[in-house]
C-alpha cells in the first residue's frame, strides 16, 4: 500500500494505524489521519492516506516541521493557499489579526503596507509586543509571523498607501484587504483597487467599535469581487472604544472570506 507519512511517500504492508506507527514512528504518541486526531490504533489505513505521526512535546525535524504545521487542513487545499499572494493595506487592529490567519493558514505570499510604527495604545488590540514599540509596524508583523510560520513570505512596504500607488503595491495579489481606521482612507483605497486593479478582489471592515454584540458583525457581498466585514454602524471616533474580541470578529471574518475567495467558495 502506498501512503504518505509526514510529507514522505512510503510503502507499507501494515493496514492498521498501529501496525504502521510501529513500522515507521514507534516513538510516537499522536497521529494525524487525512487532518483527523486518532487514537484508535485498530483505525484502518487506506491507499493514499495522509498519515503525520509526532511525539509530543518534541520538535519534528526540520524537513518535516512544515508538514506537520498544516497537517489538520487538507493537503489539496493548503497547496492551493499557497499559491496564492494576498495583500493587506493597513497594519493595525485588522491588519495584523488577518495577516497572521492566512499566514496560519499557508498564505505563500503575503504583502502588507502601512507607514505607521508601534505605540503603546496599539497593544490592546493590534499583535505587537512591548518589545516593538517605535518599530515600523510591517517589519514588526513580519517578524511574528516568521516565528510561527517561515514558510509563508511576508513582503513589508513601509509606504502609505493611497489610490495613486496602490496597484503598484498589491500588484499580483489576488485579494487585497482594507483594514484602515479612517472612513476617507477606507474609500479612497477601495476606490483606487477597484479602479485600478479590477480584477482584484477587495475585502473591507466597517463598523466594529465599541462592545456591542459580536454577532452584529457579518459579511456582505456589495458587488462582484467587492465584500465587507463589520456592523454597517459603529464608529471609532463615537467614544465607544476599540475591543480586540470585537476588531478581531471582524478582522477573522475578513481573512475568511479571502480564503474562502481563493478556494472558489465564496461567490
Amino acid at each position: 500500500m502506498n501512503i504518505i507519512i509526514n510529507g514522505k511517500a512510503c510503502k507499507t504492508a501494515g493496514t492498521t494505524l498501529g501496525e504502521i506507527r510501529s513500522e515507521y514512528f514507534p516513538a510516537s504518541d499522536l497521529a494525524i489521519v487525512n487532518t483527523v486526531l486518532i487514537t484508535d490504533q485498530d483505525k484502518k489505513i487506506e491507499d493514499g492516506d495522509r498519515l503525520y505521526f509526532f511525539r509530543k512535546g518534541t520538535s519534528p525535524s526540520e524537513d518535516e516541521i512544515e508538514e506537520l504545521i498544516f497537517s489538520r487542513q487538507p493537503f489539496s487545499t493548503t497547496e492551493k493557499l499557497k499559491k496564492t499572494c494576498v495583500g493587506i493595506a493597513g497594519a493595525g487592529g485588522l491588519g495584523t489579526v488577518v495577516a497572521e490567519t492566512l499566514a496560519r493558514a499557508c498564505i505563500g505570499k503575503i504583502v502588507v503596507a502601512d507607514f505607521d510604527i508601534v505605540e503603546p495604545s496599539n497593544l490592546n488590540r493590534q499583535r505587537f509586543l512591548l518589545s516593538q514599540i517605535g518599530m515600523k509596524k510591517v517589519l514588526a508583523l513580519a517578524e511574528n509571523i516568521k516565528k510561527f510560520n517561515p514558510f509563508s513570505e511576508v513582503v513589508p512596504v513601509c509606504r502609505k498607501v493611497t489610490s495613486a500607488n496602490c496597484a503598484r503595491i498589491f500588484s499580483g495579489c489576488r485579494v487585497v484587504a482594507e483594514c484602515f481606521d479612517d472612513p476617507a482612507n477606507k474609500a479612497e483605497i477601495v476606490f483606487g483597487l477597484k479602479k485600478n486593479l479590477p480584477g482584484c478582489s477587495v475585502v473591507a471592515a466597517s463598523g466594529l467599535a465599541g462592545i456591542g454584540c459580536g454577532n452584529e458583525i457579518t459579511t456582505l457581498k456589495i458587488s462582484d469581487n467587492f465584500y465587507v466585514a463589520g456592523d454597517m454602524k459603529s464608529e471609532v471616533n463615537d467614544g465607544s472604544g476599540l475591543f480586540a474580541s470585537r476588531v478581531g470578529i471582524a478582522a477573522s471574518m475578513q481573512a475568511h472570506i479571502i480564503i474562502r475567495l481563493i478556494l472558489g467558495e465564496e461567490k
